[in-house]
């Protein structure tokens, strides 16, 4: 496994003694994150400041900079843990079904109540915000390297491979299945014309139809018997 910079603070053992090395301590990274999300949540990147996090986190700013050289990388570091707090937990949804409509429910309830909670729009909205300075975060936000999309694809390779499903276009597939569920929720509650989550009946009414349509178009078709 090849572990990246933010992947190696979590992962590296304690030096010998028992204590980590200066900026290794996973807890204390997590209790610096925790703080940082609850200062630009509630106020923006711009408007944040390292001092805000120190005050908030309950740590020192010579600590904060041992972690962290700067707002920019701590704003990055916040939003991948969480964006891939969400996607451990999506693919581990779609890995405890067989039948793939189980799944595909299981995906989109979570999906689109995660994708409509105020915490993520608000985020989603910070990082659309500084997209023009930090252009690399809303890629590695939006596409990946894992995300979403790669998630549902090896989910239909693999009912693919069980015979469940017949498609020819995976990438294309899996795009449609992700619209299908999102149906306008995303959109209203980013622009703001949709100021509570869905509730969940509705989400569940539009995941149901999408799940219909979907097998409609993928589900493996029956041969009839002469």
């Amino acid at each position: 496994m090849t572990l990246t910079p933010d992947h190696a603070a979590v992962f590296s053992p304690p030096a010998a003694g028992g204590r980590f090395a200066a900026g290794e301590d996973p807890a204390k990274r997590q209790q610096i994150l925790a703080g940082a999300k609850r200062v630009f949540m509630k106020m923006g990147f711009d408007a944040a400041s390292m001092n805000d996090v120190t005050r908030e986190a309950g740590v020192s700013k010579g600590t904060l900079y041992v972690y962290f050289t700067n707002k920019e990388e701590l704003f990055s570091a916040m939003i991948e843990t969480e964006r891939a707090a969400f996607v451990a937990a999506v693919r581990t949804a779609l890995a405890e079904h067989d039948d793939p409509e189980a799944g595909l429910y299981e995906f989109g309830i979570s999906f689109v109540t995660h994708m409509t909670d105020e915490k993520v729009i608000s985020a989603m909205r910070t990082v659309l915000g500084v997209r023009d300075r930090m252009p690399e975060l809303c890629q590695r936000f939006f596409k990946g390297p894992v995300n979403l999309r790669t998630i549902m694809r090896d989910f239909l390779e693999r009912h693919i491979a069980e015979g469940t499903l017949e498609i020819d276009d995976i990438d294309l597939a899996a795009g449609q299945f992700l619209d299908l569920a999102s149906g306008s929720f995303f959109k209203l509650r980013l622009f703001g014309s949709m100021e509570e989550p869905p509730p969940l009946d509705e989400i569940e009414r539009v995941i149901r139809g999408a799940i219909r349509v979907f097998m409609a178009a993928y589900g493996a078709r029956r041969h009839e018997t002469a």
